[in-house]
């Protein structure tokens, strides 16, 4: 179940008469009846009914606020601790950026080591040479032996499975994806830090009539934690649209701060209800003007605008009027859709009453 404030559209503190005026308008709105082409017609007006069964009875509505807060609470203490288990780390982790850079230090230890081997063997080789025709007797034969360098520990090579200590306690080692983009940004000289966690966005709803759209008026949301904020409609904004605004939800320290994603719902009360961007209206005709067709007027966003009503319509016909609907977020508009009504007279007329019984039996005056 959403959220019964923001169903009816009220604040979390309005009181009784605001919440009952506000269920009546928007059952009115939402009712079956007054929206046979819409499939959730039924869903809403039940949801509506069950957010008013909520609010209207003090103790089901003190219960629903407790559990939001206390839901709240626990959800900005599971985002602190979150927030705090990242900050906590093992004992001198080694992580993939201090892998990496060990890797690469000890491959250029071995190169070094390799460049200075190579560059004493041609200068061991020549006293070899010259000493050649003459034989040595075995004893500098022996102190040759021993006069061979001898490998200080400084130029041992280290093993390489040899985990690094760091106060008795061995690292942590750094998982393999860490391992491979570590790598890469060595590659490409670029290593940085990663992107912090995002807080959770929060989810709201906010009501506005037509008109509101079509002026681009600024809309009030409300939040779970009871704070308001303005929301600009964009063009092409319907029932139904969602609007996000960016870091504008909580915030909390070494995290990224959070969305509020906001729902826009549109009052289909009044002259006109919504087909995305075109609107839709219903013009009441009498049967003679049904049948025989007339110039009449109907109501728009900018004014009065006149229509013809093809002779023998029936409640079945729409009249199309292009550009008088709401923005869309090309620039153009969308149409306004002009449905017909047949309509009978307020005091029955014995002319026709006679005419249709005649019809209807086959005779003829």
């Amino acid at each position: 179940m959403r959220d019964p404030y923001s169903v009816l559209g009220v604040r979390r503190n309005a009181g009784p008469d605001e919440i009952k005026a506000a269920w009546r308008s928007v059952a009115k709105a939402v009712h079956p009846d007054q929206n046979q082409d819409d499939p959730l017609a039924t869903q809403r007006f039940a949801e509506a009914g069950r957010a008013y069964e909520v609010l209207k009875d003090p103790k089901l509505r003190n219960r629903y606020d407790y559990a939001r807060r206390e839901a709240e609470l626990r959800r900005m203490e599971e985002m602190k601790r979150k927030a705090r288990g990242q900050e906590e780390e093992t004992i001198d982790p080694e992580t993939a950026e201090d892998m990496i850079s060990r890797i690469f230090a000890a491959g250029d230890r071995a190169k070094a080591q390799n460049t200075r081997a190579q560059e004493k063997k041609p200068a061991a080789a020549a006293p070899q040479a010259k000493t050649e025709p003459k034989p040595e007797p075995r004893p500098e034969s022996k102190a040759e032996t021993v006069a061979e360098p001898e490998v200080t520990p400084e130029q041992k090579p280290e093993p390489a499975d040899k985990t690094p200590m760091f106060g008795g306690f061995p690292r942590a080692a750094a998982p393999a994806a860490d391992l491979v983009s570590a790598i890469v940004r060595r590659i490409r000289g670029a290593a940085s830090k990663p992107a912090p966690e995002k807080v959770p966005d929060i989810f709201c709803d906010v009501t506005v009539s037509i008109e509101d759209i079509f002026r681009r008026e600024k809309a009030t949301a409300t939040l779970p934690d009871g704070q308001t904020l303005k929301v600009s409609l964009p063009a092409g904004t319907t029932d139904g649209s969602i609007v996000r605004l960016k870091e504008m939800g909580y915030r909390l320290n070494g995290m990224q701060r959070g969305d509020v994603v906001v729902a826009v719902r549109v009052l289909q009360d009044g002259r006109f209800r919504t087909d995305g961007t075109d609107l839709r209206t219903t013009l009441p005709v009498n049967i003679q003007d049904a049948i025989l067709g007339c110039e009449m007027t109907v109501e728009t966003l900018t004014g009065p605008v006149s229509v013809i009503v093809p002779a023998w319509s029936g409640s079945d016909h729409v009249i199309r009027l292009e550009g008088h609907g709401l923005q869309t977020a090309e620039g153009k508009r969308g149409d306004l859709l002009v449905e017909l009504r047949l309509m009978l007279w307020e005091k029955p007329d014995e002319k026709v009453t006679d005419l249709m019984r005649s019809l209807r039996n086959g005779l003829f005056l």
